[in-house]
């Protein structure tokens, strides 16, 4: 339910960036009466936002990270046709954030992330439908469940550290034989050897619709829309924040960076260095294609996934480590087309259209949200890695209530940006 709308707070709040997760806490403030500007060089949701996977995962909150890990990250890159790459001449840069990735791989941090991202996701389609309205969400999105499979397996995937996540969060999930596998997806690989059900998922069957219908309602319900870059903040002499822009400054009581992979670059300009770096996402849409999946596929042996979108079918994954400045590499995109051919033996298709975007993440798997130490009335909310669409409105709603002296709905400790400043 929308929360009363109040003329008490007087404060300007400028938001930057305008993806799912900025927008998502523009509309929050406006709820509770506060001025919001959000600014944003691009079209509303034209990054990460549009190009994911379209899952929202209810009952998904595992990071990407794992015990043992760290042994596996030889085979990816030397497998071409492998989950992850990193390019050579970004590797220096790189590295500091790799290791402390791996050193998260702990079964302690793997519990701890867990914890504090069920609680960002389990509520996602609820919260979607509070921000954008029922209309829109039944729309948008469908509430299907999710299939997770895997190749060559002798036995169910029932006894990993996932399915133990999984039982200590109370996340149903069901095993699925081969039959009903190919009751699901009449003409799948016969590679295919498990599978699980994850039911309370959804997915959206037009990402780039989810994020103008968020839009649209942030500027029906009086917020404002800048499209401006932002490059640098600083507070001025009354301590108030003053934003430059390409063409313009504005002043505010209140800044929430939500620029995505671009949120350290401009904490750097202040002096604060948050770990964030772009894992490097690609997509392909097939467009016609000879299939439409019931539900959303997610590959767990070749970590990527498939979901039917208005637009045809989208196949995506793989992580690219090589900065916001490198070119696209067209060949991590059609490694996606060889794995979907893979699963789907006789899948034919008219168009192949490619993507890249970043996904801002931080090296612990959890997002940053809340005050940014020592920098009075800056706040983030970014770094949610591949579940910003997901954990959007969570996020939105938190940093709202964190800001107008809320009681929180959940623990805001796990997302400080102090734990990367201590």
């Amino acid at each position: 339910m929308n929360s009363p709308r109040s003329s008490s707070d007087p404060r300007q709040v400028y938001v930057i960036g305008a993806g799912v997760v900025g927008l998502s806490a523009a509309v929050q403030l406006l709820r509770r009466g506060l001025s919001v500007t959000v600014i944003e060089e691009s079209e509303p949701g034209s990054g990460a936002s549009y190009g994911n996977s379209g899952m929202l995962g209810a009952n998904t909150a595992i990071p990407t990270y794992r015990p043992g890990m760290i042994w596996k990250v030889p085979g990816w890159l030397a497998d071409p046709l492998g989950p992850l790459t990193v390019k050579a001449r970004y590797l220096p840069r790189a590295l500091p954030w790799l290791w402390q990735y791996l050193k998260a791989g702990t079964r302690a941090q793997v519990f701890h992330a867990s914890q504090a991202l069920r609680t960002l996701h389990r509520s996602t389609l609820e919260g979607w439908r509070d921000n954008i309205g029922g209309s829109a969400m039944d729309r948008l999105t469908r509430r299907d469940g999710q299939i997770y499979l895997w190749e060559g397996l002798n036995e169910p995937p029932t006894r990993s550290l996932e399915d133990e996540v999984r039982s200590h969060l109370g996340i149903e999930s069901e095993i699925l034989g081969v039959d009903q596998i190919r009751q699901y997806f009449p003409g799948i690989s016969r590679d295919i050897s498990h599978g699980l059900f994850i039911p309370g998922n959804g997915h959206t069957v037009d990402p780039k619709g989810l994020v103008n219908a968020l839009s649209e309602r942030f500027q029906q319900e009086g917020g404002v829309l800048v499209r401006e870059r932002v490059v640098k903040l600083w507070r001025d002499d009354r301590g108030r924040w003053s934003l430059m822009t390409n063409l313009n400054n504005h002043h505010g009581d209140l800044v929430i960076l939500a620029a995505g992979a671009w949120s350290a670059r401009l904490l750097s300009t202040l002096d604060v260095k948050i770990p964030l770096e772009s894992e490097r996402g690609y997509h392909v849409m097939l467009r016609n294609p000879s299939i439409r999946l019931n539900m959303p596929i997610l590959n767990k042996t070749r970590y990527f996934g498939l979901n039917s979108m208005s637009e045809g079918l989208r196949v995506s994954g793989t992580v690219e480590i090589a900065g916001l400045e490198a070119p696209p590499t067209l060949k991590r995109a059609k490694i996606l087309v060889t794995q979907a051919k893979r699963l789907f033996p006789a899948l034919t298709f008219d168009e192949e259209v490619y993507w890249m975007g970043h996904r801002p993440s931080t090296p612990d798997g959890l997002p940053v949200i809340g005050p940014i130490p020592g920098q009075p009335n800056l706040f983030g909310c970014f770094g949610h890695g591949h579940s910003g669409l997901t954990a959007a409105p969570a996020s939105g709603q938190l940093l709202a209530e964190l800001i107008c002296g809320e009681k929180p709905t959940i623990d805001p400790e796990p997302f400080a940006a102090s734990r990367f400043l201590r």
